[in-house]
């Protein structure tokens, strides 16, 4: 079976991590799995891809992902394929726009990766939504949650199925640690957060709580993007230029996650809590805000705070800091509930999904032969 996996980038983000960790395995298991980008622009993900083998195509290298010459260019990949497999809003529409013109008998499979979404809030856009997700022969989405909310959003979309995400569970807990001094000079209680620097990501909070710290109190923050000036110059402003550093992308998360003595996701929202699930992996105490997407995987484990609350959330990890009998359950609680999203499982349900398309298939063209 020949799967094509399209997502708009493979910059740093839960789906694109997604997509890295999960070709390969498809590959290992007999499928011929590609990836092709809106935006082919080289990052880390990318090159772990291609330096494993798999193919990596490209519609364009920049960051206009809406460019409607995009949808004649997919066309001939659609002819290629048993299942396109798409993820994330442009990829969404375009592919499903190149099917309509190319007559293609692909089936397709799409991925819902937020819990809820603005366009939603806009009616001409659920007449648009209701066309679109139409045209896929199967819907996935990574929550219970997630399945309520477009199924009443969409009143009637097909099937939609909800598969959790997962990761490598022994990347995280077996990494070796740095030591602290490769990250900061000085002698501190190490707090992380891993994450794009968009709006959802809230790591102005996280930056606040800090400055409500005493001064033994460090803060990494991992990823890049549009607002990490904004970060930067909120940093600045509160004299905090010795104790936060910004590391930018890395392909070394799992030994960050390892030398953190608490990491924290202090996200307005989140689809799918997969750099929390993370750092339960690797052993540590997580606080998140309580947004669903996180709630979902912190709740009962972790430590969830309200949203925007930077005194809450430096309260929770000041506890943890000084009571180490907490410390320790957290992480403890924490470590057990990352073990529910071991990435073979989530690998297994999408497979199941496309062999039960794949089968379809077949058996429609033996019936018309």
């Amino acid at each position: 079976m020949k799967i094509l996996q399209v997502i708009t980038s493979l910059r740093m983000g839960g789906a694109e991590k997604l997509i890295a960790d999960m070709v390969p395995l498809y590959r290992e298991h007999g499928y011929e799995a590609d990836v092709l980008l809106f935006d082919g622009s080289d990052t880390p993900l990318k090159k772990e891809l291609e330096e494993k083998g798999i193919r990596v195509f490209q519609v364009g290298r920049s960051t206009r992902v809406y460019n409607p010459l995009f949808i004649l260019k997919l066309v001939p990949y659609l002819r290629q394929y048993d299942i396109v497999h798409t993820h994330n809003t442009a990829c969404q529409y375009f592919v499903a726009l190149a099917k309509l013109i190319s007559g293609s008998r692909v089936r397709l499979v799409t991925t819902e990766h937020s819990t809820t979404n603005r366009r939603r809030e806009t009616r001409w856009f659920r007449l648009v939504d209701r066309w679109m997700y139409g045209c896929y022969n199967a819907i996935i989405t990574i929550s219970g949650k997630a399945t309520d909310m477009l199924s009443s959003y969409l009143a009637k979309a097909g099937k939609i199925y909800t598969v959790y995400n997962g990761i490598h569970l022994p990347v995280f807990f077996n990494a070796g640690p740095f030591a602290k001094n490769e990250i900061m000079a000085g002698e501190f209680f190490l707090v992380s957060m891993v994450a794009g620097f968009r709006e959802e990501k809230d790591q102005d909070t996280l930056i606040r709580a800090m400055a409500l710290l005493p001064d033994n109190y460090s803060l990494c923050l991992v990823g890049d993007g549009a607002r990490r000036p904004v970060c930067e110059e909120l940093v600045k402003k509160l004299g905090l230029e010795r104790r936060v550093v910004f590391l930018g992308v890395r392909n070394d998360v799992p030994r960050l996650l390892k030398t953190s003595d608490v990491v924290v996701m202090s996200s307005h929202w989140e689809g799918f809590g997969l750099a929390a699930v993370e750092g339960m992996a690797a052993g540590k105490p997580v606080v998140a805000s309580d947004v669903p997407g996180l709630a979902q995987v912190v709740d009962g484990a972790g430590i969830l705070f309200p949203v925007e609350d930077a005194r809450a959330l430096a309260f929770h990890i000041e506890h943890l800091m000084n009571d180490q009998s907490w410390y320790q359950q957290i992480a403890g609680l924490c470590l057990q509930r990352a073990s529910e999203y071991d990435i073979r499982k989530t690998v297994d349900a999408y497979e199941k999904i496309y062999e039960d398309l794949y089968k379809g298939r077949i058996e429609k063209r033996r019936g018309q032969g």
